[in-house]
């Protein structure tokens, strides 16, 4: 059973034989272990109902920032001056972005009033631009505001990750349910923009744990054929959270005493208390115990799954659990993140998905920011335009489904990747040329021809440029060992929390350098084109448990199985005409003559009498 998968899978995916030393069965947990126990059975399928779940919540956590920090409409009650009638700005004015240096007239006329009327349009009445003032010197607050939630994901990720893989999946989610509560709440009750701001960091570092935990122990509950439906499920209903958060907002406007942002903050923080029980009813995972030699607790664990899906281990005929009451005497070994840079192949891995991940995401706001109205202001943000990126996300969880099931991990990857980089290079590229040699005596209709096109291509690389962020994430979580599989899903998960990042960065300077960073993204997917190239093909495998399996899962080899001996297989050829080379009958013409020469100064009875003979023996040596 332990050179099973060496013999099924060596030849198409680069397998070597493992070392014998370690347990016969106990290492191969979806050929062995999990099938003991039932498989895919009704425990397991709980379980991974219970970690779905959450992903509800989460979308709303996500996507709150589109309603706590957007950007209100603004309207000058009183200008420098005035002190008898109010004064408004044309109804002609732009959202209100109210920036120091400012150069337009609007801005510059509200930035000078006394007194402004702020009002939003995303279904509250009041958010924390609003409540503070957040205009003018103090608009840089606002993007700060936004760089926390992410900044303390980015932390959340690499930290928890390698916590997970140190102390296991479930100490993790617990710690994390019950610290987000606390900050999630604490947020509510912010008295000013740097409180609001700082427990917005911790809030977005819990969310990150809490994300990454369920995720890892939904991946880690599944045999090979469930994984990638299981995941798809909960991507859908964390896209469901984004969709359902305008209705949610809307239904917390106007509440007596409270804030409408306080409301929601509470609103949507205050479903993880569902979450409190999983202390008792969600078990550790029995993949990591394993991998990391927890024979005890494993034995325990498998007696309650098989109890659960009615398996009888006494009449268990693979012996796996006689195996196991073996190793019980072993000492735990657990692994960190860092010795991923022991290994030769794994790291490159992980390195490429990284990339990847921020690549999509980072190119991702590249094409929202060209799918909105080139009239409005860069962070206004309606309602359609939500709603557009959230049926585009929609479409892309449909569209993956099928595209994996054809073409695999590596195959689906590297052509939405493809569609990205065309799609960017296009909307770059001929859009400029359209403008340029098209239609210039009709300033109108070629801007209108340019829109529509910008458009087309924003839509498909914000679906593509999607795929590629979900495969990335789901790809690492495949390939990387049980040991190290919450660090490395971390890595990824932070790239593409760098990915996001880019976004409030552009709009604090005011979108300057844009298309540059968008030139730039658009370099990286051609980069991730060819590394895609070097990533094994996951699907159908068995997750590597240890560094030594994650080691040997490399790309599928370009010959067909058992073509490899006929490179080093030997062929008997024929030498013996290689004196018949021009370069052979020029080396021999060159020794007769010099042979010749030499005869010529001995003399002439001498060579009379010996001169056949050297010429003879000199010919038989030369071959001729």
């Amino acid at each position: 059973m332990a050179g099973g998968r060496t013999e099924d899978h060596g030849a198409e995916n680069g397998f070597t034989p493992l070392d014998r030393s370690v347990p016969r069965l106990l290492p191969h947990i979806d050929a062995s272990v999990l099938p003991s126990l039932g498989g895919f059975g009704k425990h397991q399928k709980q379980l991974v109902l219970l970690t779905w779940i959450p992903a509800l919540f989460i979308g709303f956590s996500q996507f709150s920032d589109y309603f706590l920090l957007a950007q209100p409409n603004g309207t000058c009650v009183q200008p420098p001056g005035a002190n008898d009638s109010n004064w408004t700005l044309p109804s002609t004015a732009p959202p209100l972005l109210l920036w120091a240096n400012s150069t337009l007239d609007a801005d510059s006329a509200l930035c000078a009033c006394k007194e402004w009327r702020l009002e939003l349009q995303t279904g509250l009445s009041q958010n924390v631009v609003t409540k503070w003032k957040l205009v003018c010197d103090s608009a840089w607050k606002v993007h700060i505001a936004k760089f926390s939630l992410l900044v303390g994901s980015i932390f959340g990720y690499l930290v928890m990750g390698a916590m997970a893989d140190w102390y296991g999946r479930h100490p993790v989610l617990i710690l994390c349910v019950l610290f987000m509560l606390v900050f999630g709440v604490s947020v509510a009750f912010s008295v000013n923009v740097t409180m609001f701001s700082t427990l917005r960091f911790f809030e977005g570092f819990c969310l990150a744990g809490l994300a990454l935990s369920l995720y890892v122990l939904r991946i880690e509950l599944c045999l090979p054929d469930w994984r990638f439906s299981m995941t798809m499920v909960a991507s859908f209903l964390m896209v469901g959270g984004q969709l359902l958060m305008p209705g949610v907002a809307a239904l917390c406007r106007n509440w007596p005493k409270r804030d409408d942002w306080q409301v929601l903050q509470i609103v949507i923080i205050s479903p993880f208390v569902l979450m409190l029980p999983y202390v008792w009813i969600f078990p550790e995972s029995l993949r990591w115990l394993l991998a990391t030699q927890q024979y005890r607790r494993s034995k325990a664990m498998m007696l309650r799954i098989a109890r659960k899906n009615q398996i009888d281990m006494t009449t268990e005929p693979n012996g796996v659990l006689t195996e196991l009451e073996q190793e019980l005497h072993k000492k735990p070994q657990r692994s960190c993140i860092v010795k991923m840079m022991s290994t030769r192949n794994l790291w490159k891995n992980i390195v490429v998905l990284c990339v990847n991940s921020l690549t999509g995401y980072g190119i991702h706001h590249c094409f929202a920011r060209s799918l909105m109205d080139p009239e409005a202001r860069p962070t206004a943000l309606c309602h359609a335009d939500y709603y557009t990126m959230a049926g585009i996300a929609v479409a892309t969880c449909l569209a993956l489904c099928p595209a994996v099931g054809l073409m695999g991990r590596r195959g689906g990857l590297l052509t939405f990747m493809i569609i990205t980089a065309l799609a960017s290079l296009l909307q770059l590229g001929l859009l400029n040329l359209i403008g340029k040699y098209s239609l210039r005596h009709d300033t109108v209709l070629r801007d209108s021809l340019n829109r529509k096109f910008s458009v087309a291509f924003s839509i498909i690389g914000m679906f593509s440029s999607h795929a590629v962020s979900t495969l990335s994430i789901f790809f690492c979580a495949e390939i990387t060992p049980t040991v190290i599989r919450g660090g490395g899903l971390g890595l990824v998960l932070a790239s593409a929390g760098f990915g996001m990042l880019t976004a409030p960065i552009m709009e604090l300077h005011n979108q300057k350098g844009y298309f540059l960073h968008h030139v730039i993204f658009a370099c990286c997917t051609l980069l991730c084109i060819i590394c895609l190239l070097l990533l094994p093909e996951p699907r159908g495998q068995p997750l590597p448990e240890s560094l030594a399996d994650g080691e040997t899962f490399t790309r599928q080899t370009l010959l067909h199985p058992g073509e490899q001996h006929l490179l080093l297989s030997k062929i008997d050829r024929d030498y013996s005409r290689v004196h018949d080379t021009p370069l052979h009958l020029t080396a021999t013409g060159g020794a007769t003559a010099a042979v010749a020469t030499a005869l010529a100064a001995v003399p002439a009875s001498y060579a009379l009498a010996t001169g056949g003979e050297v010429i003879g023996n000199h010919a038989i040596a030369n071959g001729v």
